[in-house]
């Protein structure tokens, strides 16, 4: 099991999820589909709802600050078609960690952290 204080202040934990940050207007479709590529995505319809929704929601609402709060809008947002479990189908690695760094936004700072439970 993990020692949580081996993560508390430790910023390289942070670092992975800090380079899904871009400017707003740097971002394009070409360039998610690069992240997307290296991640072993291939972006479909359903992919882009969830892309277009986090880069909508950071617009409205800036940074989340912690990735179980990302978790429930997403759950929320996308119930009517599974919430979590059809994120996890669409992102096998993380919804949170995935998405973020396709729609180019910041994933919130814990989201790699073990204590989340996002795939690593």
């Amino acid at each position: 099991m993990p020692d949580i204080n081996k993560f508390i202040g430790d910023t390289s934990v942070y670092d992975e999820a800090r380079e899904h940050l871009l400017d707003l207007e740097d971002w394009n479709e070409d360039i998610a589909r690069a992240h997307a590529s290296e991640l072993g995505i291939e972006l479909g319809d359903a992919h882009w709802e969830v892309v277009n929704f986090l880069r909508q929601h950071y617009i409205e609402h800036g940074k989340t600050d912690r990735a179980r709060r990302l978790t429930e809008v997403l759950d929320a947002h996308f119930a009517d078609k599974g919430g979590t479990k059809y994120l996890y189908r669409l992102f096998p690695d993380g919804p949170i960690l995935q998405a973020s760094r396709i729609a180019g936004v910041p994933a919130p700072k814990d989201t790699t952290q073990p204590s989340f439970g996002s795939a690593q």
